[in-house]
């Protein structure tokens, strides 16, 4: 599969590294010093029209495509991880899920937001249920026509500056029984009971906070339930079917970061001298920059292939295989990239006057974020298999149980 870029594909990828080298890369270093929020960069982007670039046009959006979002991304993150994820999740994650499955009431608040530049905040995670998402304990009790919510989230990325949240909770009807789980529509500064907890200090990625989110009675009205197509019995799916975008978007910042690295490399190893000649004709440094360059371009396959399988076989979103893969590869060559980009620096590479450790340690994060490393991998081999691989002790007994009894029903 070839990935040619059309001519205004090339021309946004332009547009992007213009905005991203004139105004983004002199505001990084600040950002991570003073770990704060890029508000001055969000407002570029949205002037620009990179946040809800997937919005449809029937919503006031430009009604992008993945592939043409990813190409945004890197150029952001090639000069700050942060405006990167900015841009993922103004684009992607629970603006995704919201016009696939929203009603049309949903879909218009929350495109107007996007579209004004709020980055939306996607609250799945909690203390006890990380990688076992499924073992959330927030909930949602039906109590006539309005759900109480009452829970916590943790590692919410953009608690206190996002607006718009998606936020994920088991639903009870009134007599108590659950349905299964579902999303919900709130709106910090509108929902009394959405209370931003405490942020959590990161090792990277600082300028976009982490937080915990509490629910405490948080009274929604029934219409801000965003019904997946299965109904809530099978919901939880079709939500995370949606955070495949995230992931293509995800796995995308850390091949930016490592471009930027690259590229940081390649212009010093020119400039830098010892030994009475530039580095870069020093064998053990060209295999070393060869080696990057290879690892980029085999990230970025991936990457555009995961995000082009977005509309194949009937589903929106980039297929879970494809996007597990490319999330895998991206996130740990990201991190072996920055690393010996750092090295071709030596010292300089080491100190925090440069950016290379600053790329580094923003990279660390995407091993973990959206799904780390060793579930995606058990993500791969589920679909290589054709089976599903639960992780639970007797996971795999209830599976063959169940098996046998299908079996015994047919006969």
């Amino acid at each position: 599969m070839t990935f040619g870029l059309t001519p205004e594909q090339e021309a946004l990828r332009e547009k992007a590294r213009d905005l991203a080298e004139r105004v983004v890369a002199p505001r990084a270093a600040e950002v991570d010093r003073t770990e704060s929020y890029p508000w001055d960069n969000v407002q570029a982007l949205t002037d620009a029209g990179f946040m809800g670039m997937t919005v449809p046009k029937a919503y006031g959006g430009p009604g992008r495509s993945y592939m043409d979002v990813t190409l945004v991304i890197e150029e952001m993150a090639a000069q700050c991880g942060v405006t990167g994820r900015v841009v993922v999740e103004g684009n992607m994650g629970a603006i995704s899920a919201v016009m696939q499955y929203g009603t049309e009431p949903q879909k218009k608040r929350a495109a107007e937001f996007v579209l004004s530049g709020d980055k939306p905040a996607i609250c799945i995670t909690e203390p006890d249920a990380g990688s076992a998402a499924t073992e959330m304990t927030t909930r949602a009790d039906k109590r006539g026509n309005t759900y109480v919510l009452n829970g916590k989230k943790h590692w919410i990325t953009g608690g206190g500056v996002s607006r718009l949240h998606l936020i994920f909770a088991r639903v009870f009807d009134e007599s108590g029984a659950e349905q299964g789980i579902g999303g919900f529509l709130a709106f910090r500064g509108e929902d009394d009971g959405l209370v931003i907890g405490a942020r959590e200090p990161t090792m990277g990625l600082r300028g976009i906070p982490e937080t915990e989110v509490l629910f405490q009675d948080l009274a929604l009205p029934a219409d801000r339930l965003v019904m997946p197509p299965s109904g809530l019995k099978r919901g939880f799916a079709d939500l995370m079917n949606a955070y495949n975008a995230q992931r293509v978007g995800a796995g995308t910042v850390a091949l930016g970061l490592a471009e930027g690295a690259y590229r940081r490399a390649l212009a010093f190893s020119k400039e830098r001298e010892q030994f009475g000649r530039p580095i870069a004709e020093f064998q053990g440094l060209q295999w070393m920059l060869a080696d990057m360059s290879v690892q980029l371009e085999a990230a970025r396959a991936l990457i555009w292939r995961a995000a082009s399988t977005a509309g194949q076989n009937g589903n929106p979103f980039p297929d879970s295989l494809a996007a597990a893969q490319s999330k895998i590869f991206a996130s740990e060559m990201a991190i072996k990239v920055a690393s010996d980009a750092l090295q071709v620096h030596g010292a300089r590479g080491y100190s925090r006057n440069w950016p290379m450790e600053r790329i580094l340690r923003d990279a660390r994060m995407f091993t973990i974020g959206g799904g780390t490393a060793q579930i995606l991998r058990t993500v791969v081999a589920s679909r290589l298999l054709d089976r599903k691989l639960p992780q639970t002790r007797d996971g795999h007994a209830k599976l063959a149980a169940a098996d046998a009894l299908r079996i015994q029903a047919a006969e």
